[in-house]
């Protein structure tokens, strides 16, 4: 059984308040390799041996069906596990907490929130100097304000809002993609990329204007099905974007700038895509300088459902046939000053960031230099040569 009591230094808060009344999928990095397990209304169950990998059991007909068919009921100590994926305290002989997909496509969606994309439309025109970011910010807001929230995307008055703003020469392509027919979807990171909860996530040292994105993350199945959900943190360099939209790769994917967790959340008769639509999520962070923030956002807030966002991205134009997942972009930008007045957030080394929500439990990082934090080395090839040599379908 699994076993939810806090353990010392780990708050009951990590964990989902109803953990023992839903379905959860999770990965752990065991002293054998990978392995995919699965909690059931409090049980756990090894989904390895069946699966060999999250992708191809949350791939199946009926996840959670298959827990009990197919998964081989395991003592699993969560909290125990969760602990040790703490960077600094692990203990590489016992099991910890890994990102919770393995195969599945990494993508992301921008610019879907009112609040966010009005920072990129800031970003672009600072040209990625956070010290115009205040002036500009009210500047534009006071273009264009918040109306902009119950706007359509796609629709006629979409289009006519669009003509006005080209008319100002204030038209942006973040605008394009926040209020046009087109949304914003690009690949976040390679596969097997995004790290855990507890390990590093990392910042380039060429960015002085960095910032965490909190949100939620569709799990999405080959057939184009969402089955679950979990929280990211899309790390972005905000000075990289700003200087060009044409340097997103550089801004987004880079060494641990991508965090996943901590357990997929499988939808349920207890659990559906509504009640993702109504959580808040909560962002925390906390400097080693004595810098605390906190904000909050609903996910519902969003211009484009998270199904019409998951359209765009898997159909007929485009097959994933290990799944994917689709961070729905950020309900706000940390924007409280640190340091200057004026000069707005900025991550430092040390930070700590909290995302949460009480249904899908909290993802916590600490932020380092990229070329700081542990590389990447486990890749596809590590990973399906481990399954072979275990004996276990890849």
């Amino acid at each position: 059984m699994t076993q939810t009591e806090p353990t010392a230094g780990l708050p009951q808060a990590h964990l989902p308040q109803d953990l023992d009344s839903g379905h959860f999928a999770l990965r752990l990095m065991t002293p054998d390799g990978p392995s995919v397990f699965a909690l059931r209304q409090g049980a756990a169950f090894d989904m390895t041996p069946a699966f060999g990998t999250a992708s191809a059991w949350l791939n199946s007909e009926d996840p959670i069906a298959a827990i009990t068919a197919r998964g081989v009921q395991a003592a699993l100590d969560l909290p125990a596990a969760l602990a040790n994926a703490h960077h600094a305290a692990r203990d590489p002989a016992r099991p910890w907490l890994l990102a919770p997909i393995d195969l599945q496509v990494i993508k992301a969606a921008g610019v879907t929130y009112v609040r966010s994309m009005l920072e990129r439309v800031i970003e672009e025109r600072c040209r990625g100097d956070a010290s115009q970011a205040e002036a500009i910010r009210a500047e534009v807001r006071g273009m264009i304000g918040d109306d902009l929230a119950n706007l359509v995307p796609g629709s006629a008055e979409a289009a006519r809002v669009k003509a006005a703003l080209v008319a100002k020469g204030w038209w942006s392509q973040y605008l394009e993609v926040g209020i046009g027919p087109d949304a914003e979807i690009f690949t976040k990171g390679p596969v097997l990329s995004a790290v855990g909860t507890g390990a590093k996530v990392g910042v380039h040292p060429s960015s002085q204007w960095s910032n965490p994105e909190p949100e939620a993350v569709m799990v999405v199945n080959a057939r184009g099905k969402i089955v679950g959900a979990t929280l990211g943190n899309d790390v972005n360099l905000r000075d990289v974007e700003g200087r060009s939209a044409l340097l997103l790769g550089r801004a987004k994917d880079n060494n641990a700038a991508c965090a996943l967790g901590p357990l997929v959340r499988l939808f349920d008769e207890g659990f559906t895509l509504e009640d993702v639509r109504q959580a808040e999520l909560t962002l925390t962070i906390t400097g080693r300088d004595g810098f605390a923030l906190q904000d909050s956002g609903r996910i519902g807030a969003i211009s484009r459902d998270p199904t019409e966002v998951v359209g765009q991205m898997i159909g007929a134009h485009h097959q994933y046939p290990d799944g994917a997942v689709l961070f729905l972009g950020t309900p706000f930008s940390p924007s409280k000053d640190r340091g200057a007045p004026g000069m707005g957030f900025t991550h430092h080394p040390g930070d700590v960031v909290r995302i949460a929500t009480p249904r899908l439990g909290a993802l916590e990082n600490e932020v380092d230099r990229t070329d700081s934090c542990p590389p990447w080395s486990f890749g596809i090839g590590a990973l399906m040569t481990n399954l072979a040599q275990r004996g276990v379908p890849a």
